[in-house]
This record gives C-alpha cells, structure tokens and sequence, in this order.
C-alpha cells in the first residue's frame, strides 16, 4: 500500500497517465506513482476525476472520499472483489467465536482510555476520574466504561459544558478527522478481503462501516488531541488540511518509528489475525 494522503481543495482535473496520477490546477501539473497514493481525499466541488484514474487507484486499494457541499466527507469508493476475499474467510468472519470478540473489544477498549487519559495528561487535565474508570473494565465492557469515560473525558479537553452533541466548530473538526480515519481503517479492512459491516461491537443495521467503527476507537484519541489545541472557530480548508495532515506523523509502534497511516494498517492487519 502506498504512504501519500493527497488533498485537492482547488479546480482540478485528476487522470492517470502511464501508472502516475495526473493532478492538473488552474496553475500546475502534478504527477504521483498511483502505488504511492494511500488516500485521495477530493475537497472541493469543482474537480472531476476521470474513469482510468478511479479504476488504477482502486486496483491498488486507495481510498477516494469525496466531501459535500458542507465541507465534510460524504462518500467514499469501495471495492466490489478485493483479492483476498474468498466465502471460507468472509464465513469464518460471520462465526468469529465469541470469546476471541469478547477479548479484542476489551483490549480495544483498554487502549483507547489509556489513550485517552495520555491526551488529558498532556493537556494539563485532572485525570484521576478516568483512572478510577479504567479500573473498572470488565470483559466486552459490558458496563460500558467507554461511555462514562468519554462522558468525563471530553469536558476536560473542550469545557465542562462540551457535549458531543453540540453543533460547534470543535465538534465539525473531530466529524471530519474521524471520518478519515475511519476510511483508512476501512481500506485495510477491505484489502484483506474482510467485510466492514460485520463488527465486533457495533452491531447497527444501517452501518456498513461496523468493523472499522470498531477498530478505530484507540486512535480517535490522536484526532481530539489535536483538535484541543486549536483555536477553531470554523472549519477552514486550514483545520482540514491540518487534520489530513495528521496521518504523516511519525510515533512510535512496536518499538520502530512509523508513519500514522503504516501504524493504522499494522494494528487492523494484526486485530484481525
């Protein structure tokens, strides 16, 4: 898989031309090896994209997302047949056992409130109510102490009065770097021949993204760090530039330095295996 997010916020045309993707503007011509790409996320309403180009890029399972008139992602491309897909992996997929569900939903969960109480801690925040929580985890989480700790835990980084809920830039930033994380969880989901809809917590009818919604979780905590130390007070080509941006940073996986993107694919590869 390929390691380059590529935004395009401006007229543009995108075609393929001898295995590179061709991104022409009003002022420059860019050319990217299409297995470079790892996600083409199309910001604008007035770029067209030809048919060869969808086609070479899915072929090398790159995500395409395109945002709607509000600025926020609104649909992305997905493969019909990926290689690896076969009835024997997607039917072990349906009857995964439930203890081995049971056992990654609880170290999904762990890790996403350690995260989040790292996040916190870097932000100067009081955190002991989350650790008090933590402590609490059951198997499968089955009293919900990803809820109380999110209850808890968003108000220490945006204001006691934040809520989720709210209709406020804050919350339009975190939508929007959620959604690209989610596609890129969902590319690799789908690159090894597994179904998105079928997830090991979120279980909702009408969500084709189950699996991914699942298995982002601990990295989200990425996303609201971020976002906390923004001023925001609407959500600019600049804050989503910034955002996209994000998935370039280098951490620390495994004891190796790794891209964000590299890691998000290591870490599914593995929840999956």
């Amino acid at each position: 898989m390929g390691w380059r997010t590529i935004m395009i916020s401006q007229h543009a045309k995108v075609s393929l031309t001898a295995g590179n993707l061709v991104i022409q503007t009003d002022s420059d011509r860019l050319h990217v090896p299409v297995d470079q790409v790892n996600v083409l996320l199309i910001q604008t309403l007035q770029a067209v994209i030809t048919t060869a180009a969808v086609a070479a890029l899915t072929e090398e399972h790159v995500k395409i997302i395109f945002t709607g008139r509000d600025g926020q992602p609104i649909c992305e491309t997905a493969e019909c047949y990926p290689r690896l897909r076969t009835a024997a992996l997607v039917t072990s997929q349906v009857n995964w056992p439930h203890d081995r569900i049971a056992n990654l939903w609880t170290r999904v969960v762990a890790a996403k409130m350690a995260n989040q109480i790292t996040v916190a801690d870097f932000l100067g925040a009081e955190t002991q109510g989350l650790r008090d929580e933590v402590d609490k985890l059951e198997l499968n989480d089955t009293t919900n102490r990803e809820a109380v700790v999110a209850r808890q835990y968003f108000p220490l980084l945006f204001g006691e009065d934040f809520s989720r809920s709210d209709l406020v830039p804050e919350n339009a930033a975190l939508n929007y770097g959620y959604s690209i994380l989610l596609s890129l969880v969902d590319r690799v989901i789908v690159s090894r021949g597994y179904l998105t809809c079928f997830g090991i917590h979120h279980k909702n009818a009408g969500n084709g993204f189950n699996l991914g919604s699942d298995l982002m979780e601990p990295f989200r905590p990425i996303i609201d760090y971020w976002v906390a130390q923004q001023k925001i007070n609407d959500l600019t080509p600049d804050v989503k530039f910034g955002l996209v941006r994000l998935f370039d940073l280098e951490m620390i996986y495994q004891g190796k330095k790794e891209l964000f993107s590299n890691v998000v694919e290591k870490y599914v590869g593995q929840c999956l295996k």
